[in-house]
C-alpha cells in the first residue's frame, strides 16, 4: 500500500472573529472542488499544505465559490481507487486535531486495503499514556469510536475499515450503505444483490 504523506500543521496563534485580516491569509490559500464518485458527489477542501477535509452529499458547508478550483491529484487518485486500480492514497494531506485525534487517525493510515479492524485492537495499539487522564481501559474502544467518527477524510483516512468486535457494520459518517460499499470494493464483502 502507498503510504499517504502527513503534514500535521499546528495553528500558533489564535484568529480573532473580530480581527479580519488574520483570518483573510487562511481564506485565501484555501481551494475546494466537487468530485462525482459511485457514492454521490464529494466535497474536497484543501489548505496550503493539503488535503483538509472530504464531505458525503450534504454535509459540506457553505464554500465560498471563489475557492473552488480543479483538484486534478486528487481525481485522479479517487477515479483510480474507485475503479479498484488503486490501494492506497499518495496525497498530501493537513490533519487537523488534538494529538489524540491525529494518533487514532494516523493509526487508520496502517490498515491495509482490503482488511478490517475493531475499534478495540485500534484502542489497544495506542500506548496508555496517549489516552486523558482517567480514561478506564475499558471506556478507551469508544473514545477511540468518537475520534474515529470526526475524521475529516473519510475513504482517504479509512474510517471505514473499522468495525465492531463481532465483525458488524458500525458508524460511518456516510452511513453504512456507503461503508459497506466501500469495504465491497475492497473485497471485505460480499456484494449483495438486490
Amino acid at each position: 500500500m502507498a503510504a499517504s504523506t502527513i503534514s500535521l500543521t499546528a495553528s500558533s496563534f489564535t484568529i480573532s472573529r473580530f480581527d479580519r485580516r488574520a483570518r483573510l491569509p487562511m481564506q485565501m490559500t484555501m481551494r475546494w472542488t466537487v468530485h462525482e464518485s459511485p457514492l454521490g458527489p464529494l466535497s474536497v477542501l484543501a489548505g496550503p499544505a493539503g488535503i483538509r477535509s472530504v464531505w458525503f452529499p450534504g454535509e459540506a458547508p457553505t464554500l465560498d465559490a471563489a475557492a473552488a478550483r480543479p483538484m486534478p491529484e486528487v481525481a485522479a487518485q479517487l477515479d483510480a481507487y474507485f475503479a479498484g486500480e488503486l490501494r492506497g492514497f499518495d496525497l498530501q494531506l493537513e490533519l487537523r486535531g488534538d494529538p489524540f485525534q491525529k494518533l487514532v487517525w494516523e493509526r487508520l493510515l496502517e490498515i491495509p486495503f482490503g482488511e478490517t479492524t475493531s475499534y478495540g485492537a485500534i484502542a489497544q495499539s495506542i500506548e496508555e499514556s496517549a489516552y486523558p487522564a482517567g480514561i478506564e481501559p475499558y471506556r478507551r474502544p469508544r473514545l477511540v469510536g468518537a475520534t474515529i467518527g470526526r475524521n475529516p477524510l473519510p475513504i482517504v483516512v479509512p474510517c471505514h475499515r473499522v468495525i465492531g468486535a463481532d465483525g458488524s457494520l458500525t458508524g460511518f459518517s456516510g452511513g453504512l450503505e456507503r461503508k459497506r460499499t466501500l469495504l465491497e470494493l475492497e473485497g471485505v464483502l460480499q456484494a449483495t444483490l438486490c
